[in-house]
């Protein structure tokens, strides 16, 4: 589970006897967060990875897949490009491309709005509705944390933090489902190109609708669309993961060398980007597959951690949060119920017939043993003197707040 962000002076502090180094400052605001974690969302798994959805699913379990799972200039970049894409695919939706008539909803009607995957008849629908589902789990997968992490470097986070927060979720919503209803109207999900793994923006079901409506010139553009989306999904993952190793080294729960902010926790965030190279022997395609199973079983775990922990108030007065939400406790029941069986179910083609594969049961469930080497590990060395689990009303969640209201 994330480490929560710690703010830091940005000045020596010699008030404990002790000089500090200078570390964070707060002079990130309510857009630059916004558009931090919208960057982190709209990656490769939108513009490429949805490819696969499609052709899994079709076009209507894609679409009700991400609604139900529903860094400045770069994030402003793709935005631009996603809205761009938007208006291309309504003008090939009403009018039609060069030379071709208009689509409508012609090819959820031909091949179909829903696809049999691995199975025939309803079973085949069932898994391709459930394999959809959880593939569509990736882009949404941090993008909570990604605001969380912007408040230790943000101004006035009780009052900007909510804000981003509201705005943020109509955004997501807004340009995922309106990209997925474009893409399951301009390319067909028996289109073979979605899932052959070839390289660049190639598979892309934006490209290849745009290609199929007669219009040349765009692969070139939209494959340096994906590229700088991808760069920038990347940038505000390595801010998430450099700052989560920096906060858990001050905690004393990482090395010591990463209490420096900057260079060594993003150095070492940015190392594993190197797995990147699995595609030079495996096809894209697979590689791509392999990383969803393993950041989904992350995700799982994360969030059922977080619900536990938001099992129970501490009977703080309300006045007092800058947001509250009215749908605690059940929100957090329903979440560890249905994040536990989607976890139980990340993997399960692999028990379809003829669908074993050894790399893929691994990824989609190495997870648990991940995280139970991690915590007992840690409790057998460095946490021998700490609670197996600390009770909830034990939890810190007081320290720093009134420095935070002396600074609004």
């Amino acid at each position: 589970m994330a480490a929560t962000p710690v703010y830091c002076p940005s000045t020596s502090d010699t008030s404990n006897g002790e000089i500090q180094e200078p570390m964070k400052k707060r002079g990130l605001k309510s857009r630059h967060a916004q558009l931090i974690a919208l960057g982190g969302t709209i990656g490769t798994a939108l513009f490429v990875g949805s490819g696969v959805n499609l052709a899994k699913g079709g076009p209507a379990f894609m679409l009700i897949a991400y609604i139900l799972m529903s860094e400045f200039y770069f994030a402003s970049l793709k935005v631009i490009t996603i809205i761009g894409l938007l208006i291309l695919s309504f003008v090939i939706f009403k009018w039609g491309g060069p030379g071709n008539p208009r689509l409508g909803f012609h090819y959820w009607k031909d091949p179909s709005a829903v696809n049999p995957y691995i199975l025939e008849g309803l079973a085949g629908y069932a898994v391709s509705f459930w394999s959809t589902l959880i593939s569509a789990l990736l882009p949404f997968s941090f993008a909570p944390e990604m605001l969380v992490f912007c408040c230790g470097e943000m101004k006035s986070p009780r009052r900007n933090l909510p804000r981003a927060a509201k705005s943020f979720i109509v955004r997501i919503l807004v340009f995922y489902v309106g990209s997925v209803i474009a893409i399951g109207v301009i390319c067909p999900s028996n289109e073979k190109e979605l899932t052959n793994g070839t390289s660049g923006a190639g598979s892309s079901p934006f490209v290849l609708g745009i290609k199929r409506a007669g219009i040349k010139g765009l692969d070139s553009v939209i494959d340096a669309a994906i590229l700088t989306s991808a760069w920038s999904a990347g940038n505000a993952f390595i801010f998430q993961s450099s700052r989560s190793l920096y906060s858990m080294a001050l905690k004393g729960q990482a090395p010591k060398i990463f209490t420096k902010c900057t260079l060594r926790c993003v150095l070492a965030s940015s190392a594993f980007s190197l797995l990147a190279y699995l595609n030079v022997s495996s096809k894209a395609g697979e590689v791509f597959s392999w990383f969803v199973n393993l950041v989904n079983t992350a995700v799982f775990i994360s969030w059922i951690c977080c619900a536990i922990s938001a099992f129970a108030a501490q009977e703080l007065p309300s006045e007092d949060l800058p947001y509250t939400s009215r749908f605690q406790p059940w929100s957090s029941y329903a979440c560890i119920g249905i994040f536990s069986v989607l976890y139980l179910i990340n993997g399960f083609e692999v028990f379809l017939p003829s669908s074993w594969s050894v790399s893929s049961f691994f990824s989609a469930y190495i997870g648990i043993p991940i995280f139970l080497i991690l915590y007992f590990g840690h409790r057998l060395t460095a946490g021998r003197s700490d609670a197996w689990c600390y009770s909830l009303h034990d939890i810190d969640l007081t320290t720093g707040l009134e420095d935070l209201k002396a600074e609004e």
